[in-house]
């Protein structure tokens, strides 16, 4: 399997596990101080890992361009894009904005082609949308319409739904405008850059909306400091490099349809950990989705099938 591609499962593996340390940590400090905490936790492992490989605890020897670049990226994904996921999942709730999420594949395709000029053969085409319809068909599974709570306003439905796309829009863009300012830069470095401009935006925030004193607080939860670190090992550190090294290698629409593929793969982790049940819709999805991942990473010769 090419590399580009190996490194896209790579991530989605790494953010299934994030997916579920997340959970655990958000539900007892909040996703806020998580989102903030992570980045730093993991800057703090990147650095680390940067001073024994490359021989240089931060990224001094990017270029003008790449610090400019990833950094932008750094702010429409890990702030903007988490933002309007984390208030989308308030609104209408985990099933919907994972429906909307899933539109983060095509979007990336979309600005790749735009920003990139990429383009993606039949064979890829085909294999991308069968991925983004297995996993609508597993996420709409996911939760039965009786355990999804009042049925929203048509108000919040649509400020939710903008917020679900503003979310899948901010991933993709966030990705896309990585692959412009990293060049052949190094992958570990270029997420360097891109958390330090997404501590800086939360920083920021955080400052703007009062926020530092439940950080802070959080801060001395052990448990929950125990979650996040995890997350941040699979998701920032590990998750986030094998995401860069995909787009350098590999067209961005397809790294980010089998990094989409994260939800499936949690399903048998949450089967497995939590004991939760999956219904025909949750098991044809993943074989769908497992079709489009062949597609995507078989050879030129699955075309011809």
């Amino acid at each position: 399997m090419p590399m580009g591609e190996l490194a896209a499962l790579g991530a989605a593996l790494c953010w299934a596990f994030t997916a579920l340390l997340f959970a655990s940590a958000g539900a007892r400090i909040g996703s806020l101080s998580v989102n903030l905490i992570r980045l730093l936790i993991a800057l703090a492992m990147l650095s680390a890992y940067a001073w024994v490989s490359r021989g240089t605890a931060l990224p001094t020897d990017a270029s003008g361009h790449a610090w400019l670049w990833l950094s932008v990226s750094g702010l429409v994904g890990f702030c903007i894009g988490d933002l309007c996921l984390f208030r989308a999942l308030l609104v209408i709730g985990p099933r919907l904005s994972s429906l909307l999420m899933s539109l983060t594949p095509l979007l990336t395709a979309m600005f790749g082609w735009v920003i990139l000029g990429e383009t993606l053969t039949p064979q890829q085409a085909a294999g991308m949308t069968l991925v983004v319809a297995g996993i609508a068909w597993a996420v709409a599974d996911r939760t039965p319409a009786a355990a999804s709570g009042p049925r929203p306003t048509r108000r919040r439905l649509l400020v939710g739904a903008a917020l679900g796309v503003g979310g899948a829009a901010g991933q993709a863009g966030g990705l896309v405008l990585s692959k412009y300012g990293m060049g052949e830069f190094d992958p570990f470095a270029s997420t360097q850059i891109r958390i330090i401009a997404g501590i800086v935006g939360f920083s920021a925030l955080f400052t703007l909306t009062g926020w530092w004193p439940r950080t802070i607080d959080a801060l001395r939860q052990p448990k929950a400091m125990l979650y996040t670190a995890g997350g941040a090992m699979f998701g920032p550190f590990i998750g986030v490099s094998l995401s860069l090294v995909a787009v350098q290698t590999t067209t961005s629409g397809v790294a980010a349809s089998l990094m989409a593929t994260s939800p499936i793969i949690v399903i048998p982790l949450v089967v497995l950990l939590r004991g939760e049940r999956v219904g025909l819709g949750g098991v044809g999805g993943a074989l769908v989705a497992v079709t489009g991942v062949v597609l995507l990473t078989g050879p030129a010769w699955v075309s011809a099938l």
